[in-house]
């Protein structure tokens, strides 16, 4: 996967490996807190450890959405990561943010600044 998405041209900023609890997953989807599918998402991203990244490219949010493919693996088009990993649409093999504002929260959630951004550092 990772080699998939360095020949996209996206640049991995940071990288990291983390089991989620409960409260983490329902806090990072809280947005989705009153939609019929929220406890399923929320137990399906605390049954193992998943990998979270900040990845950068220019136009790097529309340009991950579109190497994702659609929400529902059977709708992705060929070559996308949902189309030849996803299960199913509950079962989604990755997540994406869906503007600029979401990615620096969702960034934010999971690293720090100095973990991705060393060269402001330097």
């Amino acid at each position: 996967m990772l080699a998939r998405i360095e020949a996209a041209d996206f640049r991995i900023k940071a990288l990291r490996m983390i089991w989620l609890t409960r409260r983490m997953a329902g806090s990072f989807y809280a947005i989705h807190k009153d939609k019929p599918f929220y406890d399923e998402l929320v137990s399906f991203m605390t049954e193992g450890p998943v990998v979270v990244a900040v990845l950068e490219k220019e136009d790097a949010v529309q340009a991950w959405r579109t190497l994702m493919g659609a929400t529902d693996p059977s709708k992705a088009k060929p070559g996308t990561i949902r189309r030849d990993f996803a299960d199913s649409v509950s079962r989604n093999i990755v997540h994406g943010s869906d503007s600029e504002e979401n990615a620096r929260q969702e960034v934010d959630f999971f690293f720090s600044r100095c973990e991705w951004a060393a060269e402001d550092y330097e």
